[in-house]
């Protein structure tokens, strides 16, 4: 998550930690792939999270992600949004 904290945006598959861990950090993710069956319903969760966006064709990431990049307010809320989905005390909570 150090390096995390560093990034403005994600770009990753969908593996359910490396989403857990940008959601805690309020980390923006572009999904570029997942595995079939089991991070499926990963790609869901940051959809309908509202904190990133699932694309597989290389120069429609490139597009996304520069929009995203472009948009200092967008970057805000997705961040916010990706907060309200990230759960940081999760471990010790349990």
């Amino acid at each position: 998550a150090e390096y995390m904290v560093a990034a403005d945006v994600l770009v990753t598959k969908a593996g359910p930690g490396t989403i857990a861990e940008a959601a805690a950090v309020g980390l923006p993710v572009m999904l570029t792939s997942f595995l079939p069956g089991q991070e499926a319903g990963n790609v869901n969760v940051v959809l309908d999270g509202g904190f990133g966006d699932h694309c597989e064709d290389p120069d429609g990431i490139a597009d996304e992600v520069s929009c995203w990049l472009q948009d200092e307010q967008l970057i805000k809320v997705m961040s916010q949004q990706a907060r309200e989905v990230g759960h940081p005390h999760a471990a010790s909570d349990i």
